[in-house]
């Protein structure tokens, strides 16, 4: 592991860790206080705050990790991490809400919201790792 590698993850995890705040904690806040029942109280969820740090830093090194795995040299490094983005949106983001939207009585507008507040996040962080790995050829990852 390089330093870009380092550099890449600490930058996925702040990018994800931001975005989430300003997605979930602000922009998402008022649907969430429409379902009590299903959410934590914000005293209690800073109770499990290091369970999301942890989430949030290691979903930054995979990311970091998985994106170096598949780098290709003649590829702009921006097609490369929205590309990137938008697939593990699609992995991850997309069916975990789905899943989530068919076992809890969620609103479907609060799902769409979720599902495009977090790909938006994801593209951004295939953007900024992808940014970071520019320079690094094929030669360079072996």
């Amino acid at each position: 592991m390089d330093k870009k590698f380092w550099i890449a993850g600490a930058a996925g995890f702040l990018v994800s860790l931001i975005f989430s705040f300003v997605a979930h904690g602000i922009l998402l806040q008022a649907d969430y206080a429409l379902l009590p029942n299903l959410m934590r109280t914000e005293a209690d969820a800073m109770n499990y705050f290091p369970f999301m740090l942890l989430s949030h830093l290691i979903k930054g090194f995979a990311f970091a990790w998985i994106y170096r795995q598949g780098i290709s040299a003649n590829v702009p490094w921006l097609t490369q991490g929205v590309r990137f983005g938008v697939a593990v949106a699609l992995l991850v983001a997309v069916p975990l809400y789905l899943v989530y939207y068919s076992v809890q009585p969620m609103p479907g507008t609060l799902v769409v919201k979720q599902i495009i507040l977090d790909s938006i996040s994801t593209v951004l962080m295939g953007i900024v790792v992808a940014f970071i790995f520019k320079t690094t050829t094929t030669k360079e990852i072996v």
